[in-house]
């Protein structure tokens, strides 16, 4: 029974699938549904049990890594957490390495860019010694899969397998009972040198623990959303809308400005002759004017005037003016067409 959980969050990554938006910020600091993804994670956590005290521990990157401190202190004073410089890109069980001081007791580690619907609250009376969060998706090839025995317990994880036969995809969420044991298999897998392409990942680092004769099992989500990049971070914002993050009642009531629902208007930013949605998010302190804008994400403090949006990204303080279609565009940036 854990009374006490420690969360590593690795978000050490370069993000330069979500360029150019991660030049200026790493990427849990990139906006979706009105606030950035990091708040979503965060929010993830709210089912854990109140009886369980819970320290985080952020695996941060050497370039812009220290905006997540700040971030941190600023929005979430009441949590106890600690943040680690991860210097080389070295995969996923080197952020375990790095933190293995830590380390003790229950843990988790979840991926920064994945955002799940679940209820950790079983994880106060949990008795297997791991759980691997997974869906069912359609072609799991891209993924790592569980593969599971007769009793359903996890038998090992395949990276990216060859075949779709098995469609059940890890989706970046462990819960392990001894961190004391992960951290031990992950030693194991550095001495054994089990890597790929100069990565050591998570999965190689469970599989010695079920060698060991661990027992996992997984638990199955429903709602796996990614903001890995731009398209997929469009499409959360989308999902996000649909289910319970829109604020077009509020939104609506701004004069001169037709609001086609789902669509989520901070309540700071200022809209004038504009018609937006549906799917649209904009940010606090944002600025639009006479444009018609639809499935977009406008980040905090951007002015947008005299366009016509759709799929597109507007970094923070940016400034578009002229007519467009679709614009990914990073932070502090300007464009007049």
């Amino acid at each position: 029974m854990a009374n006490h959980l420690k969360i590593v969050i690795p978000m050490a990554g370069w993000g330069t699938r979500m360029r150019p938006h991660t030049w200026s910020k790493p990427k849990p600091l990139v906006g979706v549904a009105g606030k950035p993804s990091l708040d979503h994670l965060m929010d993830m956590f709210n089912s854990i049990p109140k009886s369980i005290s819970v320290e985080f521990i952020f695996i941060i990157g050497p370039f812009l890594g220290e905006q997540i401190p700040v971030y941190i202190r600023k929005h979430y004073p009441h949590i106890k957490a600690s943040y680690i410089v991860q210097e080389e890109m070295k995969g996923q069980s080197h952020t375990i390495w790095l933190a293995r001081h830590l380390l003790s007791g229950p843990m988790m580690v979840v991926f920064s860019d994945t955002l799940l619907e679940t209820d950790f609250g079983f994880l106060a009376s949990e008795a297997n010694d791991g759980v691997a969060w997974v869906k069912a998706v359609p072609d799991p090839r891209r993924f790592g899969v569980a593969e599971l025995n007769q009793q359903n317990q996890i038998n090992k994880l395949i990276e990216k397998p060859q075949s779709i036969e098995n469609n059940l995809a890890v989706v970046g969420c462990y819960y392990f009972k001894s961190a004391e044991n992960l951290v031990s298999a992950v030693d194991e897998q550095i001495k054994r040198d089990i890597q790929l392409k100069g990565e050591y990942f998570l999965a190689d680092a469970i599989n010695i623990m079920l060698e060991h004769g661990a027992r996992m099992r997984t638990e199955h989500v429903d709602v796996w959303l990614d903001t890995g990049t731009i398209e997929a971070t469009l499409q959360t914002n989308q999902f996000m809308l649909d289910h319970g993050k829109d604020n077009s009642a509020d939104a609506s009531k701004q004069n001169d400005v037709k609001v086609i629902a789902p669509v989520f208007i901070h309540p700071s930013a200022k809209v004038t002759g504009s018609v937006i949605g549906p799917h649209v998010s904009v940010g606090a302190d944002c600025e639009v004017s006479h444009c018609i804008i639809s499935n977009s994400i406008l980040d905090e403090g951007s002015a947008v005037s005299n366009c016509a949006l759709d799929g597109s990204f507007i970094g923070r303080n940016a400034r578009v003016d002229g007519q467009s279609k679709t614009i990914n565009i990073g932070d502090n940036s300007s464009i007049k067409l």
